[in-house]
């Protein structure tokens, strides 16, 4: 029987929605992130559903979790694992630590310093861990689900740029609407709708979703329209620090992750459009002057697209 992606995305969202409640944007978000093969930020204040989130998606489709709650205390070694003397074979091996799982959830990411958060870097960004001479290989699909608190909050670091620019996407969830709200109370009162998630999809069809992405056609004019956005952030007087190329990278494959939930095997320029803020304002620094007259990177890439001219579809 051919795989259908349509239905079992539709199946994926539908299965999570009864647990994330009046947030489908959010959770597409995710799904094209995991589709794009990316890691996604999530930055809000605390108690707004970012962990149980990460959970749902877990379940669905049935992988390898582990969660790490990041703390100032927090080591590299307690993330990526340490080697222990074995005085049987009189040898060091390696205990591997919770980043080894298909999908890791890294719970307040900024409460850690960045000396922990680099230990992140390696991983996230080539799917291998060195441990002294040994490289330790990640078993696809391989997933992080960061979440951090806004930076105001107290006990809080800042994530590095190199770090930053290693997730795909940086989103928000947001309050419930009042009505939303309203089904959450009426829900949790009687159960919690996670402990009823079932796995949808198996991993071999999620690695066919992200074969399926890398196949979307993307045609010359979008890969220039994506450059052209791209080049107006590292020449920018608003801006210290433009979008890097694997940033570029990441607005083409989110770019094709959106046209196939959408049922397209092409990108068109709205996919791009629609997904540059998410993926590209989490990579900028903007300039002393931008800050003193309250520009922040979403108003700074929103004129940037305004004037950028859009190819034709």
């Amino acid at each position: 029987m051919e795989f259908n992606y349509v239905i079992t995305l539709n199946k994926i969202l539908n299965s999570m929605s009864e647990v994330i409640i009046g947030k489908g944007e959010v959770i597409l978000s995710i799904l094209k992130a995991l589709i794009a093969n990316g890691h996604v930020l999530i930055e809000d204040v605390p108690g707004v559903g970012k962990t149980t989130l990460a959970k749902a998606l877990a379940k669905c489709l049935d992988l390898t979790f582990n969660r790490i709650q990041f703390t100032p205390d927090l080591l590299p070694t307690d993330i990526t694992g340490v080697s222990v003397y074995n005085p049987k074979t009189m040898d060091f091996e390696f205990k591997k630590g919770p980043i080894f799982a298909n999908l890791v959830l890294a719970d307040e990411i900024n409460r850690a310093t960045a000396k922990t958060q680099s230990a992140l870097l390696q991983v996230m960004g080539e799917n291998i861990l060195t441990e002294w001479n040994t490289n330790y290989n990640f078993q696809p699909p391989f997933m992080v689900i960061a979440t951090q608190n806004p930076i105001e909050y107290e006990g809080t670091f800042r994530l590095p740029e190199a770090q930053l620019d290693r997730f795909l996407l940086k989103i928000s969830i947001g309050y419930p609407s009042k009505d939303h709200e309203e089904i959450i109370l009426k829900t949790y009162k009687e159960y919690d709708p996670l402990d009823r998630i079932n796995p949808i999809v198996k991993k071999e069809e999620i690695l066919l979703l992200q074969k399926k992405c890398r196949e979307v056609y993307v045609s010359d004019k979008i890969n220039k329209y994506i450059l052209n956005i791209v080049d107006r952030t590292r020449y920018n007087s608003n801006l210290l620090l433009g979008v890097s190329t694997r940033g570029t990278l990441a607005l083409q494959r989110i770019a094709q992750a959106n046209a196939l939930i959408l049922g397209r095997d092409f990108v068109i320029p709205e996919d791009v459009k629609s997904n540059v803020i998410s993926t590209l304002a989490h990579r900028l620094i903007p300039s002393q002057s931008a800050l003193i007259n309250k520009f922040n990177n979403e108003k700074i890439l929103l004129d940037i697209l305004k004037s950028t001219i859009v190819p034709e579809s």
